[in-house]
């Protein structure tokens, strides 16, 4: 019994002493599927290609304001009525006009002698985002709706894209990893060490936004009597994050 237990003592301590070992300062513990990947150079490339808008998309509507909800509502409409049908008169079609926003809300005000709010209205808001294909019409086509909608009418906010940006970022991506490829020839040369093939790959963010050149709407204005629109360039981007090997 004796024996036994001093053996059992004996081993506790081999182990402690093998896990104290695996734990000294200085040593590094890799695993997982990513173990692989920790070695090498990792670099970011990036790419950027400018493209001009061809889609624009125009978020409008109406807001009308009565004494009762029936006559807000029925001002709402019939003006609702007439921009709809000016969008599709210009060109916009029926499935690329999409309902955003509608609501009916009190209007209230405060009545000094009660000391309270009073209603005394009602505001109805009916909003579309309507998409143009034909950028060179949007002046026209936001003469159009105004005139339509008279003093209801709202224009909220007006956005520039592209409808298929599938070749700029090819374009785009194509640049990335030649800017990846040349920091990390660039890193192996000043680390003095030989660069390998990619071990690692990953596409990251993409990113479209719009840069409106100056002075470009001051001389469209000067030019024409509509309303002056000007499309400017869109900047299109995304990164690639690669890992090379560093050869013996």
């Amino acid at each position: 019994m004796k024996r036994n237990w001093l053996l059992a003592v004996s081993l506790a301590l081999v182990l402690a002493m093998v896990g104290l070992c695996g734990c000294s300062p200085g040593s590094t513990v890799v695993s997982g599927p990513f173990s692989n990947q920790q070695e090498g150079i990792w670099v970011t490339g990036e790419g950027e290609v400018m493209a001009v808008p061809d889609i624009v998309t125009l978020r409008l509507g109406i807001e009308a304001q009565a004494v009762t909800v029936d006559e807000a509502r029925l001002q709402a409409a019939g003006a609702m009525d007439g921009v709809k049908a000016a969008l599709i008169d210009n060109g916009v079609a029926e499935k690329d006009i999409q309902t955003q926003y509608f609501s009916i809300r009190q209007v209230t005000e405060w009545n000094r002698e009660s000391e309270e709010e009073t209603v005394v209205g009602y505001r109805v808001t009916n909003m579309v985002a309507a998409k143009i294909r034909d950028v060179d019409k949007v002046g026209s086509i936001i003469d159009a709706v105004a005139t339509a909608g008279g003093d209801l009418t709202r224009i909220d906010s007006i956005s520039f894209s592209v409808d298929d940006p599938s070749a700029y970022y090819e374009e785009a991506r194509e640049k990335a990893v030649a800017d990846a490829k040349a920091k990390a020839e660039q890193l192996a040369k000043l680390a003095e060490v030989k660069l390998g093939k990619p071990t690692y790959i990953s596409e990251g963010i993409q990113t479209l936004s719009s840069i409106y050149p100056r002075g470009m709407i001051e001389e469209v204005a000067a030019a024409a009597p509509t309303t002056p629109i000007s499309p400017g360039e869109m900047e299109i981007s995304l990164t690639v994050q690669v890992a090379y090997a560093i050869l013996d």
